[in-house]
């Protein structure tokens, strides 16, 4: 039977009264809020809130919570926008065209930082259940301009060495999991160079890794390639393109473990428990697999919903998974 974990892609609301006081603390428009350089009575603003999402996860029973990624204003690249070799330079809208990123440029070395391992050491105070949630490399080549490596190959190779270093660094996670909306969006030209670079990544770390693709299905090619790879778990946005996700899995290889992007991260309404099941259920039926684990999540980032709505969903998805004996 498959063990049903809830947890989250990250990316969580910030809460009102959070983006209040940053906004009187700077006196800035959002996009220069986090810039990591952040003054102590900032990053007390971050530390409330970040305890107040792990607490209502926590209260939610979700299995594997999450830092949340508050600070980053700027999305997915935000490991590379606080980084002392990238450039921000103008807006640049995001996969959704709702929301804005500044755009990062590599104009040198992307040596070790540690920025994404410093708020994790701050979240293992508050769970021992952490899961960290990070960028694919193909995903921070994509939203990226690079004007140092020259090469796509040499900074994709780059990424994805930058990322695995990082990881080196992280406190113990019991998962890992790459964010990695560009590999759907923006299908690779060559998978298998993308399948290295996922390796480069996941082998950094013992922790389980799940890749999630998201806002689309992967190509036939691309699937191949990284249902290949040495990561542990595949994701699947299933509110967007069902029909190319089974045909996916239906053509091989078949994932042994998922991650099943079931609760919508940018509509208000609550999807009940018996729902999320019933759609995950439906999806192994139609695909013929008997997952050992099935992660539902949100999926996207839920930064759009207002918390109390965000906290609704959190509680579904924590009634739905527990343990099998609890789906029956």
């Amino acid at each position: 039977m498959t063990e049903f974990v809830a947890t989250t892609l990250g990316l969580l609301p910030l809460p009102d009264w959070a983006k209040r006081d940053l906004e009187d603390l700077k006196g800035h428009q959002k996009h220069d809020l986090v810039d990591g350089n952040e003054s102590e009575a900032v990053r007390a603003v971050y530390a409330e809130a970040r305890e107040e999402l792990l607490e209502a996860q926590a209260d939610a029973d979700i299995d594997v919570l999450v830092e949340g990624q508050l600070r980053w204003d700027d999305m997915l690249v935000h490991p590379l926008a606080v980084h002392d070799a990238v450039e921000t330079h103008g807006i640049v809208r995001y996969y959704d065209n709702n929301n804005f990123y500044r755009e990062p440029v590599v104009t040198g070395e992307l040596t070790f930082d540690g920025d994404m391992a410093a708020d994790l050491e701050t979240a293992t105070e508050y769970t021992d259940d952490l899961g960290a949630v990070i960028p694919g490399p193909y995903t921070l080549a994509d939203l990226a301009t690079d004007e140092y490596y020259g090469d796509e190959d040499a900074f994709l190779e780059a990424l994805a060495a930058f990322l695995a270093d990082e990881i080196k660094a992280f406190p113990d996670v019991e998962t890992v999991l790459i964010a990695a909306p560009s590999l759907a969006t923006a299908p690779p030209a060559a998978p298998e160079r993308v399948a290295d670079a996922i390796d480069t990544v996941v082998d950094a770390t013992d922790a389980e890794t799940i890749l999630y693709p998201y806002w689309d299905a992967l190509d036939a090619e691309t699937y191949a390639a990284v249902a290949d790879s040495d990561v542990d778990t595949l994701g699947f946005d299933l509110v967007s393109a069902w029909d190319q996700h089974v045909e996916n899995v239906q053509s091989g290889p078949a994932p042994e473990r998922v991650a099943l992007g079931i609760v919508d991260g940018q509509n208000t309404r609550t999807e009940s428990p018996a729902e999320i099941r019933e759609t995950a259920t439906d999806f192994f039926e139609e695909t013929g697999i008997d997952p050992a684990v099935a992660y539902l999540m949100p999926n996207t980032g839920t930064f759009y919903l207002p918390t109390n709505r965000f906290v609704d969903k959190l509680d579904a998805l924590g009634a739905t998974s527990a343990r099998p004996e609890a789906t029956q």
